[in-house]
């Protein structure tokens, strides 16, 4: 219909017809690679920046990755064992500093971001927003302080204290993760607005162990679905190690064509397989990433 229209006003204004079909055969050789050439440049202007922030602002970067997901090709895991192994120093998700979003903590310098409560699953954006609005009006004086003031369900408040967020709640010494759970446990029982002073004399005297650094990173994934902690082929690595399967690092840096054994958690693949059979998976172990192609 474009053509048509097109043919029309240039007949009109006195072009043979040879003229005409110079010019669409021209429009239509230039939509052969047109369409692609103007996404190509767009896209090489979003990485220009996207690379030169990752290298020169790699904390306020991951941040705002973190923020704006579900986005992108990776997990936010991956987001943030990335940061790490580049220099940003993640901190965990804790009621008495984090926002509902990811953030920047200190000076720029120091790269550090704060994980924000939005990772917490079953957390209630709601629940987030008093909580926020609750340690603006002064620091939380103890565990049931926190649960009094901020009102979380007992679904929310069992998840905060399963990855540590309730760590710091009482000013007078910090509680492990058992611990705050034991306490979480006990508030079922007692109305928000009664009185914990029988199990708070108790507390020390909680008959749970401390959870394990792999116990820990476990409940990470479990409850936000990322680790502030190492990751989880960290803690795999010295019986890896013993069965002569190398770190992804170690891998890369072997010579060309030499054969080698690696193991990682496959965070991407590509269904379904191509035309051959192929397919596609991305690797990730503490030390980077390797695509493999499997047959």
């Amino acid at each position: 219909a474009l053509e048509a229209r097109l043919r029309a006003g240039m007949t009109a204004r006195g072009y043979a017809v040879p003229v005409q079909d110079d010019v669409v055969r021209g429009i239509t050789s230039f939509a052969l690679y047109g369409f692609p050439e103007s996404h190509a440049a767009s896209f090489a202007l979003l990485v220009y920046a996207s690379a030169y922030l990752r290298a020169h602002f790699p904390a306020t970067y991951c941040a705002a990755l973190l923020n704006h997901w579900p986005m992108g090709f990776y997990h936010p895991a991956t987001v943030v064992k990335d940061a790490q192994r580049h220099g940003v120093r993640i901190a965990p998700i804790d009621v008495t500093r984090s926002d509902w979003g990811c953030t920047r903590e200190g000076v720029p310098s120091e790269q550090r971001v704060r994980l924000g409560l939005k990772y917490v699953r079953g957390l209630r954006e709601a629940t987030g927003a008093a909580l926020v609005a609750a340690r603006a009006q002064g620091a939380f004086r103890s565990l049931d302080d926190f649960r009094r003031r901020v009102r979380p369900n007992a679904t929310e408040l069992e998840a905060l204290a399963e990855v540590g967020a309730l760590t710091h709640t009482d000013p007078s010494r910090p509680w492990h993760r058992r611990e705050a759970l034991w306490q979480v446990h006990a508030f079922a029982a007692v109305p928000a607005g009664g009185v914990l002073d029988a199990v708070d004399v108790a507390r020390d005297e909680a008959p749970v162990p401390a959870m394990t650094l792999a116990e820990r990173v476990a409940a990470d994934y479990r409850v936000t679905g990322l680790t502030a902690g190492p990751h989880p082929m960290a803690l795999l690595r010295e019986g890896l190690t013993a069965r002569g399967i190398v770190p992804v690092a170690e891998f890369a840096r072997g010579a060309h064509g030499a054969g080698a054994s690696v193991a990682g958690v496959v965070i991407t693949r590509q269904k379904p397989p191509t035309a051959k059979g192929f397919f596609f998976v991305t690797l990730e172990d503490e030390t980077g990433l390797l695509n493999a192609i499997v047959k």
